[in-house]
């Protein structure tokens, strides 16, 4: 088999769905651990949090990465289209959708409106904040917790989220609360085949480890996505 036939075929792309999808997890816990500090009130937690944007922004290793993520988000949402494609033109009799709930979950069924529904959140939320933090005038946060005068300035992103969130100042702040939230639902269904889908595929499938994997993969599935949803209804409420 020549190389491009090897690149092109479906269980490569499968294979790569399962690493960008796996390292894609990585990237949410980091993620989460980041924006719970959204939960530290005052001071303090606005300090904290811009000093996390600071460095997610601007430390050599995390750019590489943020790089890899990019790649993989953009991987990961391209080759679930295609294979998505390329299933149903290899089953265009479908004699598996009699009874699709005996054949597979919702969520199974499902991953492509699931992906797609998370583009449009990953395309909003980073235009609403990654390219303000990038490419927009941003406010900036000059003193510590204590009031003394930061040595470097820091632009504060903390400030800009919460706005976001407040019905005070942004209209469409319920919209963004509602639309953020049912993003984090379908990142749960997402997750909740995906994890335990992604590494049967990559051959680990024993009947020791596969029962754990699975639990495992449903407690990340719904904890992961419930704390992001927390933090919008939080600011939100808090807010109000």
């Amino acid at each position: 088999m020549s190389r491009s036939a090897i690149l092109k075929s479906s269980l490569v792309k499968k294979y790569w769905m399962a690493l960008t999808g796996l390292f894609l997890c990585l990237f949410l816990v980091g993620h989460l651990v980041g924006n719970l500090q959204l939960f530290i009130p005052g001071m303090e937690g606005q300090l904290q949090f811009n000093e996390y944007a600071k460095f997610m922004t601007s430390n050599p290793a995390v750019k590489i990465l943020s790089y890899v993520t990019y790649f993989s988000i953009l991987f990961h949402a391209i080759d679930g289209i295609k294979l998505t494609f390329e299933n149903r033109k290899a089953r265009p009799v479908k004699y598996a959708y009699n009874k699709p709930g005996e054949n597979s979950g919702w969520a199974s069924r499902n991953m492509a409106l699931l992906g797609t529904v998370l583009l449009a959140f990953i395309a909003t939320h980073m235009t609403n904040f990654w390219a303000k933090m990038h490419f927009s005038e941003m406010p900036m946060q000059t003193v510590d917790a204590e009031g003394a005068m930061l040595m470097e300035p820091l632009k504060d992103l903390h400030t800009v989220v919460l706005a976001f969130f407040n019905p005070a100042v942004n209209s469409m702040a319920l919209v963004a609360m509602l639309f953020y939230v049912i993003s984090m639902i379908a990142i749960a269904f997402h997750l909740w085949h995906g994890f335990q889908s992604a590494w049967q595929t990559l051959g680990v499938n024993h009947k020791k480890y596969t029962p754990l994997i699975k639990l495992v993969g449903k407690g990340f599935s719904v904890l992961v996505p419930l704390l992001f949803a927390v933090i919008p209804i939080y600011l939100y409420i808090t807010q109000a």
